[in-house]
């Protein structure tokens, strides 16, 4: 456990904490959606039109590395799927 209060005390230093988090959750996220889309046999092309939007959105989406995905983006997608977007704080 101190090795990783360690990393978090440089990442702090360095600026990077907030980003490094941000980046862990829109790889759960993007994982998350993934695999509700498997369950439900929904490809991409079929997310994009039932949310209303371009398939390059769902393709930021997806993305485990952008992490400029909006809020209403991840809801409508969530809800689409079945789900819903809870944001903790």
């Amino acid at each position: 456990m101190k090795q990783m209060d360690d990393l978090e005390a440089l990442l702090g230093e360095t600026g990077e904490l907030e980003e490094v988090r941000a980046m862990a959750a829109k790889k759960i996220l993007a994982a998350d959606i993934r695999h509700m889309m498997d369950q439900r046999g929904i490809s991409k092309t079929q997310l994009a039109k039932s949310m209303h939007t371009a398939r390059p959105v769902v393709d930021r989406l997806l993305d485990p590395g952008n992490t400029s995905v909006t809020l209403r983006t991840l809801a409508k997608a969530a809800a689409v799927l079945g789900g819903q977007l809870r944001v903790e704080v």
